[in-house]
């Protein structure tokens, strides 16, 4: 039986779903976006068929919502939620993921990121390329985890963050709602909701 995937969202981060939803064992994925207009246009390997609004009728039996912006991406999984339409969470068979750790919908894991055990990765989290997540960490709804980052055990990062490519964080830390982490940051210390911080150590800016 073939399993069709649509995704909400065509644009370079949606490649990257399709790409990991298909080496998930995905048969088919299909496209949802704004920016369609009936005709021609299309990835090189996925088709995109409609604007988001459309996506129950096109009788998937999954779903993924594929935007990088958080409120953007919150927005459609509740979308999805109330007409009854399975969010689902894809991860990259390259990846590592413990059978402690839990994953709620609409989750990406991508190649190469870790997740150890007893972690929890809340609804709509992307954990991109080579992320790292040690034991004991809680990420919040919505948040992203960028290439290359290393969170140690039980850090806390809260709902709607950006923990930038390449960024550490230091066991233990609690990092707020709304915080951007600057590309190549070292958190050693607590950041409050809202902050941007950048540098080594990691400051407001």
């Amino acid at each position: 039986m073939t399993r069709r995937l649509g995704i909400i969202g065509a644009g370079g981060h949606g490649k990257v779903v399709a790409d990991t939803a298909e080496r998930a064992g995905w048969d088919e994925v299909v496209f949802f976006d704004p920016r369609y207009a009936g005709a021609v246009l299309a990835h090189a390997h996925w088709p995109l068929i409609g604007l988001p609004e459309q996506a129950a009728d096109y009788g998937c039996d999954g779903y993924f919502v594929a935007i990088g912006n958080s409120q953007a991406r919150q927005q459609w999984c509740e979308w999805l939620r109330d007409r009854d339409l399975p969010l689902v969470t894809l991860v990259d068979p390259a990846s590592v993921v413990s059978q402690y750790a839990s994953l709620e919908p609409g989750v990406l894991v991508v190649a190469g990121a870790v997740v150890n055990a007893d972690t929890q990765i809340a609804q709509g989290v992307i954990l991109n390329t080579r992320a790292s997540i040690d034991h004991d960490c809680k990420i919040g709804a919505f948040s992203h985890v960028c290439p290359g980052s290393a969170l140690a055990g039980t850090v806390t990062v809260d709902g709607h963050s950006w923990i930038g490519i390449g960024s550490q964080v230091r066991q233990g830390i609690r990092i707020g709602s709304h915080v951007t982490v600057g590309a190549g940051a070292t958190v050693v210390s607590d950041i409050a909701d809202g902050l941007t911080v950048v540098g080594t150590p990691a400051r407001p800016q």
